[in-house]
């Protein structure tokens, strides 16, 4: 059997029923696109939720599990169980082992957002993705006790830039009866934009979560007893405790020392966490989802495949003259047969290229929008192995679909008698 003569009919045949085909390859297109589409988001989507902490070795906390310790430090989702003294905060940092700390202390919100108390530490030293450390898009970092740093999904909801006044809410709900409004913060700075929760979160200082605080041990304001700025700049507002911490060690070989060590320490009970560990953790427990949308896109594809056979099949009857004449010039049963399968083969390529070159566009175009408005890091790459076997099981799908007519088209081959023929 001629492969270039059966590629050759094939073709020939495919652009004889352009309009037809047409739309079966526009729906595989995008029945494929739609798969592509799908097991190349869970796959960016998965690298950005795994690398929303990095450069960070330890989170240290109250003790706790450690789902629930990643849960309200890095998505704040949640409360902790307990707090961690200021003291022993300040023995961790005498730790030889230990590069740095971050403190962070939560409890407040803004119109639903955690508020997150913390230092100049976090800005330099919180990283994520690959390495990537913070920036700010508007502004400076905090400085004064009443001043507060946006992230950039809070700044963007609310339309707020630097020199804005805002009022933080006591407590972690979205809706709050009990505001700060004595002491209201100005906004000083923006950060940009890292497709992870710190985009929905506001930061202060440890001085500015004591202050405001203040007056309020019954858990609302007593008059009289709350801070003026001009009082709170002269009062000691050294934080008691502490929400967490997230450590950076000197030699990354002793971080399953340290763990244990912090794990056992014996002033208070605290627990340690990798953060890479908790968070393929909590994807194994989150990301099950992905595999019922893979599923179903499966199903979408399968579809397509059946409507490919259908419209193959109702057109069985218009080739019979066209198989005639072919077996009328010499050609088998088995190469009107493969020429079914060459053209579902073609048509399955077709469809793959441009589901290669819709998905390429639309991340290109959708990327941006998505990072500014919803915070998904979704970036133009090369396919890895698993998406092109997924490519490429299509055309070999096609193939067997194929098949299905070109056992009609052989078996009506064979019936048509015109004498013996050539390679039959």
């Amino acid at each position: 059997m001629n492969i270039r003569l059966t590629l050759s009919l094939a073709l020939a045949s495919l652009w004889h029923r352009r309009r037809v085909l047409a739309l079966v390859c526009l729906t595989l297109t995008l029945s494929i696109s739609l798969l592509l589409g799908i097991q190349y988001l869970r796959t960016e989507v998965r690298h950005s939720f795994t690398s929303t902490v990095s450069g960070t070795d330890l989170i240290i906390g109250a003790r706790s599990g450690q789902l629930n310790l990643l849960l309200y430090t890095v998505f704040h989702i949640g409360d902790p169980t307990n707090n961690v003294s200021w003291d022993t905060f300040q023995s961790l940092e005498d730790d030889a082992r230990i590069d740095w700390l971050i403190p962070i202390s939560l409890g407040d919100s803004y119109r639903g957002y955690r508020v997150v108390g913390t230092d100049a530490r976090f800005l330099e030293h919180f990283q994520y993705g690959q390495g990537t450390a913070l920036e700010l898009g508007e502004g400076r970092w905090f400085e004064g006790v009443f001043e507060v740093v946006l992230g950039a999904r809070v700044a963007r909801e609310f339309g707020h830039a630097t020199g804005d006044s805002i009022v933080l809410s006591h407590g972690a709900g979205r809706t709050s009866f009990s505001n700060h409004e004595q002491t209201p913060f100005t906004v000083s700075g923006i950060l940009e934009s890292t497709g992870t929760p710190v985009d929905q979160a506001v930061y202060v200082s440890l001085a500015g979560i004591e202050a405001m605080h203040v007056g309020w041990e019954s858990g609302v304001a007593i008059p009289g007893r709350t801070l003026t700025p001009d009082q709170a700049s002269e009062r000691d507002l050294t934080p008691s405790n502490l929400s967490a911490a997230y450590a950076g060690l000197k030699q990354r070989l002793l971080t399953f020392q340290v763990q244990r060590d912090i794990n056992q320490f014996n002033r208070e009970p605290l627990s340690a966490i990798l953060p890479g560990v908790a968070l393929s953790e909590l994807w194994r427990l989150m990301g099950q989802f992905e595999n019922v949308l893979l599923a179903i896109t499966g199903l979408v594809i399968i579809t397509s495949f059946i409507g490919l056979v259908a419209v193959l099949l109702s057109i069985q009857a218009q080739r019979a003259h066209e198989i005639s004449i072919l077996r009328a010039t010499g050609a088998s049963p088995r190469l009107i047969a493969a020429l079914q399968v060459f053209e579902c083969v073609v048509l399955g390529l077709v469809a793959c290229a441009l589901a290669l070159a819709l998905s390429a566009l639309l991340v290109s175009a959708l990327g941006p929008w998505l990072q500014s408005q919803y915070g998904l890091q979704i970036r133009l790459r090369p396919l890895n192995t698993s998406e092109w076997m997924l490519l490429a099981a299509v055309p070999v799908v096609a193939g067997l679909v194929g098949l299905i007519p070109a056992l009609g088209a052989w078996f009506r081959s064979r019936s048509i008698t015109l004498g013996s023929a050539p390679g039959e």
